[in-house]
């Protein structure tokens, strides 16, 4: 069962704000406040903006006695809802309701418009009554606009010596924000608040930093895994709160990075992989929502079977659960990948790998699985006009030292088969290799070891990346909607690290739809700007940028790596250039200075610029000897 919710819309691009506005933590208890009212007499519901199935999902209507439904609409009258024939809202005067309760936010208008129409003695009541104080909307004139609602969820954990770090800049004040402050909401796993405060936003492009030991201290909490809730009061540009996101040890067995939780939640979800003979897999399950998700409505499947096993167990309003896979699907061993049954339940998940033998842990995330795509037959006829059209790249760390791994993972549910090759280049972009998977059934889940099929063979340089893309030959069903999933192996330390995303087109000035993909303005994209986040010491911080092509572009390009402080500013900047269809392993301290990094504060980050052309970034953490973490980067 799904929750018959909007959220995000792929062919507009955007979200739904009304979705966040009364899921909102500090809603929930005016909400269930609102519901007490109207349960004092007989209710006339009047629904102007067809959102009263929307509220009730999260706040059922149980117990309340409605003896009328009206609309706005024309074409909405004498249609069913819920056992009642809508009426227009002219029809209102005959109603003997005691309540009217007008299901929309900014009412005011609703309620004047229908005046002529009320019943006497009648008490109005509407979504306002959940409204957040004035003093935290951004846009007081249109209460369900996206910037008042520029907020995240985040996995946090302070527990067992494991702590996680979020860090992203104030980028709004970049679009004209002026004082934007952060509100803070930090969850426990029962889903109970645990701390509540505002912080202000330094300066435009300053570093903003939660770290959950110094905030575990700063509130003297006990131990806990759960979310912050973030929102940007003030937001002007981005109504998506974006950050990097550590996880880290008080040993060097946990180490790992991933990224913001995607703040629109969805009905499946995909990439998740089952463990090998010597892994623990956990999926934390984390309730976005102020409703309690019932016994049996999240699964788990494995990739291409119907059969899909539930959770029998409850999870309170943004309460935590810790799902062991194998809870579920105890035969699924690697590289077998699982699809989650997600019901709109929650933001992308995370999931955590412990490798048994060493007790080295890693979190990853899963991604989001489209239902509203369709394989689109003109992309196979593309190539003379887009070249490799759909490219996912990623990096082939150095070869004496780590495993590189592929596995590409189906991520629509229309994706019955993907026809798919994996092409290997050095560091300067010479093909070294090329590898067929043939037309893959949406069942079959193989890992490619680029290490074994190399066969020995050395990338000149020691490293460089691979482009996974369409294999026309192979098939023809392709929506462009290919993902994969990476995983890293480092033979010294025994640790390992994951990464999946999807492909885009990069670097030609044709278009497909909406490819090469711009964030601001219209495609194409054909510029970069990437935010790398410096770890602070003992880390050291690297960075794999490649530089892919669906058709040649310019021979290399002109890449800027800006080192700014933790206010901001500017230290230092040097120039690189990567060599089309090649790419550039790099870390900070071979980059920087030591003075330079000394003078950027204690948390600094990175600006990787380009104009010339659009780079794809990895990013991570190094632990000397011991541990290493690697994650896709964004851009603000």
């Amino acid at each position: 069962m799904s929750l018959q919710i909007k959220t995000f819309n792929n062919q507009s691009g955007g979200g739904n704000a009304f979705y966040k506005a009364v899921t909102h933590p500090l809603s929930a208890d005016k909400a269930r406040e609102l519901l007490g009212n109207l349960k004092t007499g007989p209710v006339a519901i009047y629904d102007p903006l067809g959102q009263i199935d929307s509220f009730a999902e999260f706040f059922p209507l149980n117990g309340i006695e409605i003896i009328g439904y009206f609309v706005q609409d024309t074409e909405q009258v004498g249609k069913d809802w819920n056992g009642n024939k809508a009426h227009p809202v002219t029809a209102l005067k005959e109603s003997v309701c005691k309540n009217i309760f007008v299901a929309a936010f900014d009412a005011t208008r609703f309620v004047d418009h229908i005046k002529l129409f009320t019943p006497p003695a009648t008490r109005i009541l509407s979504l306002d009554a959940l409204r957040l104080p004035d003093a935290m909307l951004s846009d007081r004139r249109t209460y369900c606009a996206n910037l008042n609602f520029a907020t995240n969820f985040a996995f946090f954990r302070d527990s067992e010596g494991h702590h996680t770090k979020i860090v992203t800049t104030n980028y709004w004040s970049n679009y004209g924000s002026i004082a934007p402050r952060m509100w803070c909401y930090l969850i426990d796993g029962a889903g109970k608040k645990l701390a509540e405060w505002f912080e202000t936003l330094p300066a435009a492009n300053a570093s903003i930093v939660f770290d959950s030991a110094e905030i575990r201290a700063r509130y003297n909490l006990p131990e806990f895994t759960g979310q912050l809730f973030l929102q940007t009061v003030g937001a002007a540009g981005h109504d998506i709160v974006k950050y990097a996101l550590d996880t880290y040890g008080d040993d060097a067995t946990m180490l790992s990075c991933t990224h913001d939780a995607n703040a629109w939640p969805a009905n499946h979800y995909a990439g998740l992989p089952a463990p090998t003979d010597d892994e623990t897999v956990v999926l934390w399950l984390q309730n976005s929502h102020p409703r309690e998700i019932p016994a049996g409505e999240i699964g788990l499947n494995l990739m291409g079977s119907d059969k899909i096993i539930y959770l029998d167990k409850k999870i309170p309003p943004y309460g935590t659960y810790k799902l062991d896979v194998a809870e579920l699907l105890p035969k699924a061993r690697w590289p077998q990948q699982i699809e989650i049954q997600a019901g709109k339940n929650f933001v992308r998940p995370r999931y955590e790998i412990t490798t048994k033998s060493n007790g080295h842990m890693r979190i990853a995330h899963p991604n989001v699985e489209r239902e509203d795509l369709k394989p689109d037959p003109k992309l196979a006829e593309l190539g003379g006009l887009l070249g490799k059209l759909f490219i996912l790249p990623a990096p082939i760390l150095p070869l004496d030292r780590y495993t590189s791994i592929a596995l590409p993972t189906p991520m629509a549910t229309g994706q019955k088969h993907l026809p798919v090759k994996a092409l290997i280049y050095d560091a300067r972009g010479k093909l070294a290799l090329e590898h067929k998977f043939g037309n893959l059934k949406r069942s079959d889940s193989v890992a490619l070891e680029i290490n074994e099929i190399l066969a020995g063979k050395k990338l000149d340089g020691g490293y460089g990346h691979l482009e996974i893309i369409y294999d026309f030959d192979a098939g023809v069903e392709a929506d462009g909607w290919l993902h994969a999933l990476f995983r890293y192996h480092d033979r010294t330390s025994g640790h390992a690290a994951e990464t999946s995303f999807g492909a885009h087109v990069f670097n030609t000035v044709l278009t497909y739809k909406n490819e090469p993909q711009s964030y601001a303005g219209r495609a194409p994209g054909l510029s970069t700007r990437l935010f790398l986040r410096v770890g602070a010491k003992p880390y050291d911080t690297m960075c794999h940028l490649i530089y892919p092509a669906s058709l040649p572009w310019h021979p290399t390009s002109d890449t800027v790596l800006a080192l700014h402080s933790s206010e901001g500013k500017e230290i230092a900047k040097k120039t690189v250039r990567i060599a089309c269809g090649g790419s550039l392993l790099w870390k900070v301290s071979e980059i920087f200075t030591e003075d330079q990094l000394k003078n950027a504060g204690t948390a600094p980050y990175v600006i990787i610029r380009d104009t010339t052309c659009r780079l794809f970034g990895y990013h991570g953490l190094l632990s000397a000897d011991k541990a290493f973490s690697l994650d896709h980067m964004f851009g603000f």
